[in-house]
């Protein structure tokens, strides 16, 4: 909810949809008014995990999952809901020195996860604090 925000809608054309979900009120009021006029954007305060476990609408051509729920937690609902020929994108894979103690092992099981999956191609990119990019195959 902001840059990474900013950057999507500024790359979005006129028939674009965008969904961003957060559970803090006071980052979707400022989000709301830079973008809340913009009918292509919807802006969703809720708990992410229950968003996604809700959701039961149109599947997605990209997921940037830049939260817990969708990374490391309602990993196969979120990656149910991307479209055959989407993408997947997550950051922060690589180490980064504000982690807490334990969390370079969820980084290496979700990994691990993303690369035995057989409905993905993986990109791993060591750009910026660690980018995945992963297609749905068809």
């Amino acid at each position: 909810m902001g840059l990474s925000l900013s950057w999507m809608i500024d790359g979005m054309d006129s028939e674009s949809k965008l969904i961003s979900v957060d559970n803090d009120p006071k980052l979707i009021e400022i989000a709301e008014n830079y973008f809340g006029q913009d009918k292509r954007v919807e802006l969703i305060c809720a708990d992410g995990t229950e968003w996604i476990k809700n959701y039961n609408k149109d599947k997605f051509d990209l997921v940037f999952a830049d939260a817990w729920p969708g990374k490391y937690s309602e990993i196969e609902e979120i990656l149910d809901m991307i479209k055959v020929g989407g993408l997947y994108i997550i950051d922060d894979m690589l180490t980064q020195p504000n982690w807490p103690d334990g969390h370079q092992e969820n980084v290496d099981k979700l990994i691990e996860y993303l690369e035995n999956r057989k409905d993905f191609n993986l990109t791993k990119m060591n750009w910026s604090t660690g980018i995945i990019i992963a297609t749905k195959k068809y």
